[in-house]
């Protein structure tokens, strides 16, 4: 494979969004930790092909709702179906090692990506809703995790609880600061009520008993930070990745030993 083969394939399969990782992967962790499993296991890598068969399936819908017939769009075209028949025969993997009760968060979760596709296919992902409704829908492997690993359906609801929360109180912020940077016209209130939000929704679960204290502190901490930081000079993109990083890290960590408390 030439140099050029090398950069063409990385522009189709490598996603632009790096948050990204961190926010699909933090509930995959996050659902092993507490019920770790080879069933867990397999519905992680389920997720980490969504995220990456996102971006060739992205250029492949785009270009053909476009009319263009490009190099680049049989490559990424290959490139998604190949991921997406890894993707399905995990699922048959794990459906198989584990519980089907997994199943029932992903399919609620199924109309939040049908939301992010219909966007993505219109190149207009990087909208409020669709990063959103994409994110909270990738929050759903927090519960399908521990139902394949047999674990009771309100700790399942509980993790999902956090690992939504986490989401509502990332994006709004991230654009907020992104724009900051940029000297683009912002709205601090709307980071400021997502806050709200995931503090209030994660506050009902533990009030349910779904919800572990220590997840119920975690994100009070992230909310109170991210209001503190958005009336800060806003750092480089760099910094503000790291800092995410560190901070939902944090979260899950929290989290989960507040799960796995007797």
């Amino acid at each position: 494979m030439t140099a050029s083969d090398t950069a063409a394939l990385r522009s189709v399969a490598l996603p632009a969004e790096h948050g990204g990782w961190s926010l699909t992967l933090e509930p995959v962790v996050l659902g092993l930790l507490v019920t770790p499993s080879l069933a867990g296991a397999a519905l992680g890598g389920v997720a980490l092909l969504g995220f990456l068969a996102r971006t060739p399936l992205k250029i492949y819908f785009v270009d053909r709702y476009r009319g263009r017939h490009l190099p680049r769009t049989r490559l990424a075209g290959r490139v998604g179906a190949v991921e997406v028949v890894l993707l399905v025969g995990l699922l048959v993997a794990a459906t198989a090692m584990g519980s089907a009760r997994f199943w029932i968060p992903l399919l609620v979760a199924a109309p939040l990506i049908a939301v992010e596709v219909w966007f993505d296919v219109r190149s207009r992902s990087r909208r409020l809703i669709p990063e959103l409704a994409g994110t909270v829908g990738v929050a759903s492997m927090a519960a399908a995790i521990p139902l394949a690993g047999g674990d009771a359906a309100l700790v399942a609801a509980g993790l999902w609880c956090v690992a939504t929360a986490r989401a509502v109180a990332t994006i709004p912020f991230v654009r907020l600061q992104l724009r900051r940077a940029k000297d683009q016209a912002h709205n601090q209130r709307t980071s400021d009520a997502a806050q709200a939000v995931a503090v209030g929704a994660t506050a009902v679960g533990w009030a349910l008993d779904a919800v572990p204290l220590a997840g119920l502190v975690a994100i009070a901490g992230l909310a109170t930070v991210h209001t503190w930081l958005a009336r800060r000079p806003p750092p480089a993109t760099p910094v503000l990745g790291a800092q995410e990083v560190v901070l939902g890290l944090t979260v899950v960590l929290a989290t989960a030993l507040g799960a796995l408390a007797p």
